[in-house]
């Protein structure tokens, strides 16, 4: 933005004028037939003139421009925004989840525990021991693999804020406050907010205002020379003046013409295919924020009460030698199986929530767009 800003002040500033000396027919003889300095030695000013607004035009051009810079800066913002967002409910969903491997260990644990005892007095076979054990081991690891998981979280997320964060835990939920928005209510947000559609809108813009400084570039601009001097062969003191302007007979800027203006004319496309693009995201970012959230809804409300509650019963029922210890153990692994579901339906659907809220930009650590290529040096010395 602020180079768009220092190209329309360098396209709106004025022509310097040109200050020359010069010397003509040096050596023609003088009245007494002598060679003289020259005809004529004087100094000349010569000044352009524009005209047909051409400064005026070039200074809208760019600041026009500098406003397409500045959406595009705001995108850019809410692309950081946003992975810094998603990237923390994915700590959090990490954390969540390494809390509910610590718990199947302790289970686990318990549960090689108690095949033990029972195999010391005779109420279970040695397989049956050693496949606890199994399962044991198989907690363990899986509490290796959710710390691993949660310490590259957090070490993703340090990157993403900018600055270096000590390991530790993130607080926070993962359940969302917000409404479930309606898919016309995001798409129309989408429409009146988006900063990618706001930034094609004003490259419109640009261009329109591009048509009309070409229109003007075969107005010539009028060059006024003028200055004073010395005619030695006269022996007196001479002045010069003179006014030169091009004729446009030929060129008249036809094909710079009929380029802003197939520019134009893309640019207005180019806006329909924006705002179909992002239908087109948003209808599968959609589907997966309500799917996540159906489910996360479906889980809280009936899944995990009912999985709690039957767990709870038979441990009840195990204390009072009505069901098996295995039976209690299955109970327990589908709640906690249960649990670790519910989490990835949190995230998936805060990820999506995310999105839809931050206008589906992602991806804060790429190159920020701009209107020229990255890389592409523009500049030169008279933008127009």
């Amino acid at each position: 933005m602020s180079a768009e800003l220092g190209k329309a002040l360098q396209a709106g500033l004025y022509p310097n004028p040109v200050l020359s000396y010069e010397a003509e027919q040096i050596g023609v003889d003088g009245p007494s037939g002598t060679s003289t300095p020259g005809e004529f030695q004087g100094g000349v000013v010569e000044q352009r003139f524009v005209t047909g607004g051409k400064l005026r035009l070039s200074r809208e051009k760019y600041l026009r421009r500098a406003r397409v810079s500045e959406n595009l800066a705001m995108a850019q913002q809410f692309r950081v925004c946003n992975d810094v967002r998603i990237h923390f409910y994915k700590t959090l969903a990490a954390s969540d989840i390494l809390s509910i491997r610590r718990e199947m260990v302790k289970t686990a644990e318990d549960s090689a525990v108690t095949a033990q005892e029972s195999y010391n007095v005779g109420q279970s076979n040695r397989p049956q021991v050693r496949r606890a054990n199994v399962v044991l081991q198989r907690a363990r690891l899986d509490v290796l693999a959710a710390e691993n998981a949660y310490n590259q979280a957090f070490r993703t997320l340090s990157t993403l804020v900018g600055v270096p964060l000590c390991m530790g835990m993130v607080e926070g939920a993962l359940e969302s406050t917000c409404p479930v928005m309606s898919f016309e209510e995001a798409y129309g947000r989408l429409l009146a907010e988006s900063p990618q559609l706001a930034a094609a809108r004003a490259k419109l813009a640009v261009d329109q205002a591009t048509v009309a400084r070409e229109n003007v570039q075969w107005v010539p601009d009028i060059v006024v020379r003028g200055g004073a001097g010395y005619n030695f062969e006269a022996e007196e003191t001479t002045a010069v003046a003179g006014v030169a302007f091009d004729v446009p007979l030929f060129d008249r800027n036809q094909g710079t013409v009929r380029q802003a203006q197939a520019d134009y004319a893309r640019q207005r496309q180019e806006i329909e295919r924006v705002e179909l693009e992002l239908r087109n995201r948003l209808a599968m970012i959609y589907q997966q924020y309500l799917t996540g959230m159906q489910h996360a809804q479906e889980y809280a409300e009936v899944i995990l009460p009912e999985l709690k509650a039957a767990y709870r019963e038979l441990l009840e029922s195990y204390k009072e030698r009505r069901v098996d210890w295995p039976d209690v153990l299955m109970a327990q692994h589908d709640y906690f199986d249960a649990r670790l579901t519910q989490v990835d339906n949190l995230l998936h659907a805060r990820t999506q929530e995310v999105l839809i809220y931050g206008y589906l930009l992602h991806d804060g650590l790429m190159a920020a767009p701009d209107i020229t290529p990255p890389g592409h040096i523009d500049s030169v010395p008279k933008p127009r």
